[in-house]
């Protein structure tokens, strides 16, 4: 499995002075997200059928740097970057070598050529960014969440009816996992049946020393539920097959960090669709023993088996990330999924050169988007406080 420290480089990416080795502690390994550790990619994947231009603006998260490869290996040409701190820059350059480096984020926007901008800025920038490239006649790739309010949301969905152009998400816990990429081609083959349920558990690890002031108050992410909520909506819908769905049920919280009261590290949602019903719970507590970053697993439930994903970890298992555990009327099974290949980049780009949604779907991609919304402005507010005695001998 290709791994990358997921706070590659901080001093660069807006926490400056932090220190590699801190960064390793925080998110260690086992990303699962297509990065090489070692270098860039230095060709397009043999699958890419199209060549385009790519800029990106915005490197506040490190997400960044799995979506630039992404796009590479799909047959795009990074061609610009800009950042509002510049110091964000140098790691970036250091890995994907000598680019263009914008004065303003009008330099690119007016740059006939650039066809695709990304961007992993602070969250509640995305949006408006994106709106702003697709009015300027280029599609627009965001880290998750790439929608913060559903005011937001409203104004995505008008520009992209009035421009055409893609407002495409990053939701790399599905399409930069190889074992969650195995799973939807097991589901689509109808290995467990008709879908019924998803559960997706995703702890995170908060690394507290590395993260900047904005990462602190909902107000600039949008809170648990829109951020980290955001990549198990999309994998309920995907993999259930949704096209409408609802808020059964949500709550928020903040249980123990009292030093960032603007902070919540608690939440979970349930879900129901036209495919099946989800439940999905995160949070920061990934405890300091685990040597990854966090324990995501995923469980889908169909009328004739079930999957298990153990994404990145498997406790006290086999080492590594990517293991899929089937068990279906025929027996049980494991599957190793370290070399599954990650089509996103390749069928993105083609479906930017050919105006289709084989790499997603902007309706799906969108209703992810206003489920967790949904979810976050309607959850109950769960509030830390005494706890009963605990009960039996």
């Amino acid at each position: 499995m290709d791994k990358i420290n997921r706070r590659l480089m901080l001093g660069g990416l807006g926490m400056v002075g932090a220190g590699l080795a801190g960064a390793v502690r925080a998110q260690s390994t086992g990303q699962g997200n297509g990065v090489s550790a070692n270098a860039a990619p230095t060709a397009p994947d043999p699958s890419a059928r199209h060549r385009l231009r790519f800029a990106v603006i915005g490197f506040d998260h490190s997400h960044i740097y799995a979506m630039t490869d992404a796009l590479i290996r799909g047959g795009g040409t990074l061609v610009a970057v800009h950042a509002s701190d510049p110091r964000q820059l140098a790691p970036y350059l250091a890995r994907y070598g000598d680019v263009k480096v914008a004065r303003t984020e009008a330099e690119i926007l007016e740059d006939e050529s650039v066809q695709v901008v990304a961007s992993a800025s602070i969250p509640h920038l995305r949006a408006p960014l994106g709106i702003r490239v697709m009015r300027a006649g280029k599609d627009f790739l965001s880290d998750k969440p790439g929608i913060t309010s559903l005011a937001q949301l409203a104004e995505v969905r008008r520009t992209i009816a009035a421009t055409r152009r893609k407002f495409a998400i990053m939701y790399s816990e599905r399409l930069e996992v190889r074992a969650a990429v195995k799973a939807g081609e097991l589901v689509r083959a109808g290995a467990i049946g008709r879908v019924i349920q998803t559960i997706n558990i995703a702890p995170h690890r908060m690394g507290a020393p590395n993260r900047p002031e904005w990462f602190w108050d909902v107000k600039n992410y949008g809170g648990i539920l829109t951020d980290i909520g955001s990549h198990q909506a999309d994998q309920f819908l995907f993999y259930t097959g949704s096209t409408e769905a609802h808020v059964v049920a949500s709550q928020v919280g903040n249980l123990d960090t009292p030093g960032h009261p603007k902070f919540q590290d608690f939440g979970d949602m349930t879900l129901s669709g036209n495919g099946g019903t989800g439940y999905v719970r995160v949070d920061w507590f990934t405890p300091d023993g685990l040597p990854t970053w966090g324990d995501g697993r995923v469980f889908i439930l169909g009328t004739e088996g079930y999957i298990e994903l153990r994404k990145y970890v498997d406790i006290q298992g086999r080492p590594g990330g990517d293991h899929l555990f089937l068990a279906d009327r025929e027996g049980t099974s494991y599957i190793n999924c370290s070399n599954v290949p990650l089509p996103f980049g390749p069928q993105f780009v083609s479906d930017v050169m050919e105006r289709t949604e084989v790499a997603q779907n902007q309706a799906q991609a969108l209703l992810a988007a206003e489920l967790v919304l949904t979810a976050q402005s309607r959850a109950r507010i769960l509030v830390d406080g005494p706890r009963p005695v605990l009960q039996g001998g």
